[in-house]
């Protein structure tokens, strides 16, 4: 008789948690939470987390993903090809893909000074140290129009090296760009299925984020965006959120222009809370972060008086 009540109590404690577990999930209160776990797969390694301002402590915008061996570059700021080159094994770290002639794909988000002052850089020095194929470059319009332009400029360098004393290869210095416009899929081979989704951007009128589906992540990149609809409907699922941010706390000490500025380019640490609340991914990072002063603790702390979720402020040279 006792074994009997004991099951017939067991019985309804089940099917209370299993309603309560019901209504949860229908009113969207049941924490649904994604877990980060490292990969030996696919690696995301912060090469630059700056902005226009010229921190020497951050280097140009731009992220390296990296899926079985093989890199893949999102934006081209100031000094990412040598904080690639200082995590290769020749200056001392430990990703043969970022030997400088392994880097052969690549990813604009907009066109923004900070985000391709160092595309010069990523067609020429790559091929200088022998990438013997074109470069492989994915942006909104005016990528193909800046392409053609750099390699103008460097017309005479390109020359020389090519027929002067020491001739290099006549492929690697080439760029092979595919411009697309609106969401959708824009770069596909073994290792990654790459999608593109529009994003607000103060008056940009084409700038975009990117979603990297690879063996074993998910990964969404905002690039430069205010808080947009897009975003929140095409990052659903997300393992890996990269956003950038900039600090709320700090927005109310900057002069009258910059406070009407930023909300309309950027996204403040409440308004990313929010959204990590709604995407709940297993990792969100923070770049291109304005802190204005604040240490990278008070910014994670700005979000987490919000959000619950694991969070990180990334810093050039950081592997995730």
């Amino acid at each position: 008789m006792k074994i009997n009540k004991i099951l017939l109590r067991f019985k309804k404690y089940i099917g209370f948690l299993l309603a309560f577990m019901a209504v949860a999930v229908l009113t969207g209160e049941l924490w649904a939470q994604k877990e980060f776990k490292p990969s030996d797969i696919t690696q995301i390694v912060f090469l630059g987390t700056g902005t226009p301002n010229p921190d020497p402590a951050c280097s140009g915008n731009a992220i390296a993903i990296i899926v079985n061996e093989t890199p893949y570059i999102v934006d081209f700021g100031p000094g990412l090809i040598r904080q690639a080159a200082a995590m290769s094994p020749r200056y001392g770290g430990k990703f043969e893909a970022l030997n400088t002639k392994n880097i052969k794909r690549a990813f604009l988000t907009h066109l923004h000074s900070d985000h391709t002052t160092g595309y010069p850089d990523l067609i020429l020095t790559p091929w200088v140290m022998g990438r013997d194929e074109p470069l492989v470059v994915v942006g909104p319009e005016g990528t193909k129009h800046m392409t053609t332009h750099i390699l103008e400029a460097y017309r005479e360098d390109i020359r020389i090296r090519l027929y002067g004393l020491k001739p290099a290869n006549n492929d690697g210095w080439r760029v092979e760009v595919r411009e697309f416009r609106g969401d959708g899929m824009v770069y596909e081979d073994k290792n990654v299925k790459v999608e593109a989704f529009r994003v607000e951007h103060g008056s940009w009128p084409e700038a975009y984020g990117y979603i990297f589906n690879t063996p074993d992540r998910r990964i969404a990149i905002s690039g430069d965006a205010r808080p947009c609809k897009n975003l929140l409907e095409k990052c659903k699922n997300v393992d890996i959120l990269i956003h950038e941010v900039y600090s709320k706390e700090k927005l109310q000490f900057r002069t009258p222009f910059w406070q009407k500025y930023h909300p309309q380019f950027h996204t403040s640490t409440v308004e990313l809370a929010e959204i990590a609340n709604q995407l709940k991914p297993g990792l969100l990072l923070l770049y291109h972060q304005l802190r204005w002063g604040a240490a990278h603790e008070e910014l994670v702390k700005e979000i987490t008086a919000v959000y619950k979720g694991k969070i990180i402020s990334a810093k050039d040279r950081e592997v995730y």
